[in-house]
C-alpha cells in the first residue's frame, strides 16, 4: 500500500474550497484519469476511471465529512484505496487543501505506475488543476453541508 499526499494553497476562503469538494461530479474538470463521478446518495458515489488505457468501475462510501473541515472515503470494490482530504483557513481568503490517500495497486498497470511517481504526480497536478479550478471561478459550483460522522464516533 502506498501513501500520497498533497497540500496546495487556494485562494478562496475555507468555506468555498469545501463546497466545491462536495461536488464530486464535478472531479472530471480537474482530476486526471476521472471520467464520471455519480453521486448515488449522501454518502455513496460511483466512479469511472482511466490510466493507461484501461478503464475500471467502482463504488466508494464517504466516511466521514465534517462542513469546513474534511472529508474521508474509502473504495467498496475496485481499485482499493481511502483517503481524507482536509481543509485549513490560513487567512479570510486563503485555504490549505491536503489530500492524503492510501493507494494499493492490484494491476500491472497500476504497480507500475505507483513505482515509476505517475500517481503522485497525478495527485499532484490534480490539486494544482482544483486550484486553478476554484479560483478562476471565485465561487463553488454547488454544495452540500451534511455531516457524516465516521462509523462509532460522533461530532
Amino acid at each position: 500500500m502506498s501513501t500520497i499526499t498533497e497540500s496546495i494553497d487556494v485562494d478562496v476562503n475555507v468555506t468555498t474550497a469545501y463546497n466545491q469538494w462536495t461536488q464530486f461530479e464535478s472531479f472530471p474538470r480537474f482530476m486526471e484519469g476521472v471520467d464520471t463521478i455519480s453521486q448515488v446518495d449522501d454518502t455513496h458515489t460511483h466512479w469511472v476511471v482511466s490510466m493507461a488505457g484501461v478503464q475500471r468501475e467502482f463504488d466508494a462510501t464517504i466516511t466521514e465529512q465534517h462542513p469546513d473541515e474534511r472529508v474521508a472515503w474509502r473504495s467498496d470494490d475496485g481499485p482499493q484505496h481511502a483517503g481524507v482530504v482536509t481543509f485549513r483557513p490560513l487567512g479570510d481568503a486563503t485555504t490549505r487543501v491536503t489530500a492524503q490517500m492510501d493507494i494499493d495497486p492490484d494491476s500491472f498497470v497500476e504497480n507500475a505506475a505507483d513505482k515509476l511517481g505517475i500517481l503522485n504526480r497525478r495527485v499532484k497536478g490534480d490539486m494544482v488543476r482544483f486550484k486553478e479550478f476554484i479560483e478562476s471561478r471565485g465561487t463553488e459550483t454547488g454544495q452540500w453541508r451534511g455531516d457524516t460522522d465516521r462509523p462509532g464516533t460522533t461530532h
